[in-house]
């Protein structure tokens, strides 16, 4: 598909981050674009800028939807037949994802089940609703972002990261056994999974805004919980006041955003590129291809301490702890 003007493409999570910036380059090049997310302001911000760029009679559209949520999916999905009057689409980008239930021992089974059910279960409930318009048009993609998470499983060797890692995993596990299936039983659709590695996004704060826990608005028992966390990590926090966590979380999501060594928008041209290209296979950063590199050749010491310190002598995810 390497022509996508005239097209039709939903993207998930298209209020930020690389799904705002997939809707704003699709409908640059001609493509009509469905988008939902959880943020009905930002979903706005996308469409005005995307319809600032998008060529004539390109029509994008914006739906609230948490993927979470079969219901709320199907809910989407009706949408976007009946407001593209369409019975089909040609490109499904199954973009959104949060990050929270780290430990799997320590953590509570709602924010763990919450993480999987958007990262994983929305791949999932996405795929199963849109394919049959997928299955009626002349051609298709599905395109699935898992992480440098879906190959190694892990922040590092100090944070546990259970419920994102797992599902990254179940993505990118699914997309690659989706390449036979398609072949076999709908040969004119096709499966990509992207890969990114530290991509600029607000991931880090979302994520806090979506359980309740955003930064600068942290309660004294969510502050509690960041001393417990930071002292099993073997961080003395002990001098700084409740405030001084809050700013610190906060600069911290903000680093996470604006330090990253790729942008978003970069991010999202080249996963735009690797379908164009027919790649099923998108790594998205030099971070990630040096993790990839990495985890291929030496597989069992993945896991080490000293494996993150050779990550970071080959220039890569700096900004880990």
């Amino acid at each position: 598909m390497r022509d996508v003007a005239g097209r039709i493409a939903v993207v998930t999570g298209g209020g930020s981050g690389m799904g705002r910036e997939l809707v704003h380059q699709l409908a640059a090049a001609g493509c009509h674009v469905a988008t939902c997310d959880v943020d009905d302001a930002a979903l706005s911000e996308t469409k005005m800028r995307a319809d600032a760029s998008a060529g004539p009679g390109v029509l994008v559209t914006t739906f609230v939807a948490d993927v979470s949520d079969e219901t709320q999916v199907i809910a989407f999905r009706d949408f976007v037949g009946s407001t593209h009057r369409t019975d089909h689409i040609n490109l499904l980008f199954n973009n959104a994802g949060i990050g929270g239930g780290g430990s799997f021992v320590l953590d509570a089974r709602a924010e763990w089940d919450a993480t999987f059910g958007v990262c994983w279960g929305g791949v999932y409930a996405c795929t199963r609703a849109f394919m049959p318009m997928l299955l009626a048009a002349t051609e298709g993609h599905v395109v699935n972002t898992s992480s440098v998470n879906g190959f190694w499983a892990s922040l590092g060797p100090g944070i546990a990261h259970t419920a994102y890692s797992a599902a990254k995993f179940a993505v990118k596990g699914f997309t690659e056994a989706l390449i036979t299936d398609f072949r076999l039983n709908a040969p004119h659709l096709q499966a990509s999974v992207v890969m990114p590695g530290h991509i600029g996004t607000s991931i880090v704060l979302n994520s806090s805004r979506y359980f309740g826990r955003a930064p600068k608005d942290l309660t004294e028992e969510q502050v509690g919980q960041i001393r417990e966390r930071l002292a099993r990590q073997g961080i003395d926090a002990s001098g700084a006041s409740d405030e001084d966590i809050r700013q610190g979380a906060q600069a911290q999501a903000e680093q996470f955003r604006d330090g990253a060594p790729m942008t978003a928008a970069d991010a999202a041209a080249v996963i735009l590129d690797g379908v164009r290209n027919d790649r099923w296979r998108i790594l998205v950063g030099g971070d990630a291809e040096v993790l990839d590199r990495f985890v291929r050749e030496t597989p069992e010491e993945a896991y080490e301490p000293d494996f993150l310190r050779r990550l970071h002598a080959a220039g890569a995810f700096g900004l880990m702890p």
